[in-house]
């Protein structure tokens, strides 16, 4: 039974680290090769160049200014109860009438409360009446500020409660 029970070599064929320590080091200049590369612009930086050369020029913004208005609240019809139109706009004018839109806010204000408490509630409840009403308004604030200083009217609520 002795001859069966093999003795352990005493000198083992141990594996090199070598290809793993030459892969590493590959593998790190390889990815720092990379980054150079592409940090430095060599390998995309002319792609970049080309799309910015190929893109659109796009004109510079009008010289635009918006007046916030104070928002409205409009009882709508005569019932005790009550409903209400909540309204707030914004109005979009040439920078250079910016001072004197605003000096006229109280007109403003005083035209679209009037001619709101003036629209039936049919009118408002209906889904196109929105595009209607605005073009209205608008009409109204230009004929206040003055022709070419009001260049569009911007509802940024219109609740019916």
């Amino acid at each position: 039974m002795s001859d069966a029970v093999a003795e352990p070599q005493a000198n083992p064929k141990t594996r090199s680290k070598l290809p793993l320590i030459l892969g590493l080091l590959l593998m790190l200049a390889l990815g720092g090769g990379s980054f150079y590369a592409v940090f430095s612009g060599l390998m995309f930086g002319k792609a970049t160049e080309q799309a910015q050369e190929d893109a659109p020029q796009v004109a510079p913004l009008p010289e635009i200014a918006f007046v916030p208005l104070e928002p409205l609240v409009v009882s709508l019809g005569s019932e005790p109860a009550g409903r209400y139109l909540h309204f707030t706009a914004q109005l979009e004018v040439a920078m250079a009438y910016q001072n004197d839109v605003t000096l006229l806010l109280p007109r403003v204000i005083d035209v679209l409360n009037s001619y709101l408490r003036a629209v039936e509630v049919a009118d408002l409840e209906d889904p196109t009446a929105l595009v209607r009403l605005r073009a209205q308004m608008l009409r109204r604030v230009q004929m206040v500020a003055g022709e070419g200083r009001v260049r569009d009217l911007l509802v940024t609520g219109f609740v019916i409660n």
